[in-house]
């Protein structure tokens, strides 16, 4: 059983997107274990104040109808205040998503939520230290081999093709195909393999820097020069020809 010196209060939050900075909370649970094992749970819907994107409400179910009677998160943060405080924080993938966004609320309601003295527990961080996630884990997981000569480009090529192979017998779900894998797992949207640049709602958007979040095609009609600065800084050259392909389409446009 699980030894508790202070209350641990499991994180869990549905949003309308994943940028802390933007996006709001539109669902928010919180499992509160005491220290002698007992638990409360607390489970409420949130007004975000802003439209739900149709991909995130395809991800947990929430659309605008459904939260547009419920209070908003400056309305009930005294609550969730109220029921955090004195506790850890728990959660899986918290640590880099649920605590950013969730402070990021508290900060936008003017509510003074004190981080010190709290410990913060990722269990993916758990996943991740004790599952390995390099290819001579996988190998050995998947394959029952240990991989000698690892980090040899045929060598690790090869055991990359039996760890698919594997895998595909291993998870019936996944098919036989490319098509069905990638159906199950998810397509990355590539539009540089830096990832300066990612897709959001079929629109590229700045990945980093004060624009960060914005449509790139928005920024270049706005602020043409921010092109030239992009082009001659030390960005790689796939990052640049596809900025250019954005400029070019985008300044046609704007003719």
């Amino acid at each position: 059983m699980l030894q508790l010196k202070k209350p641990l209060a499991f994180i869990d939050l549905e949003t309308t997107g994943v940028n802390p900075g933007t996006d709001r909370i539109v669902e928010i649970a919180i499992v509160k274990v005491l220290t002698d094992g007992t638990k409360s749970v607390k489970c409420k819907r949130i007004n975000p104040g802003m439209p739900i994107p149709k991909p995130s409400s395809e991800i947990h179910g929430i659309t605008d109808e459904m939260v547009k009677d419920e209070p908003t998160f400056k309305q009930v943060a005294q609550e969730l205040k109220q029921m955090l405080d004195g506790c850890d924080f728990a959660g899986y993938n918290s640590n880099r998503f649920d605590i950013p966004l969730l402070m990021e609320e508290f900060l936008r309601a003017d509510v003074d939520f004190d981080m010190k003295n709290r410990k913060l527990l990722d269990v993916q961080n758990i996943f991740h230290k004790m599952e390995p996630r390099t290819l001579t884990a996988a190998y050995k997981f998947y394959c029952s081999k240990s991989l000698d000569g690892a980090h040899s480009a045929e060598v690790d090529a090869t055991a990359t093709y039996e760890i698919l192979e594997a895998q595909i017998k291993h998870y019936s779900d996944l098919g036989n195909n490319i098509d069905s894998i990638l159906k199950v797992i998810g397509e990355d949207q590539v539009v540089d393999f830096a990832r300066r640049f990612v897709m959001e709602n079929g629109t590229e958007v700045f990945n980093f820097g004060k624009f960060k979040g914005r449509p790139v095609s928005e920024v270049l009609k706005a602020e043409p020069q921010y092109y030239d600065w992009m082009m001659k800084g030390d960005f790689p050259q796939h990052t640049k020809q596809k900025l250019t392909e954005i400029y070019t389409r985008t300044m046609l446009k704007k003719s």
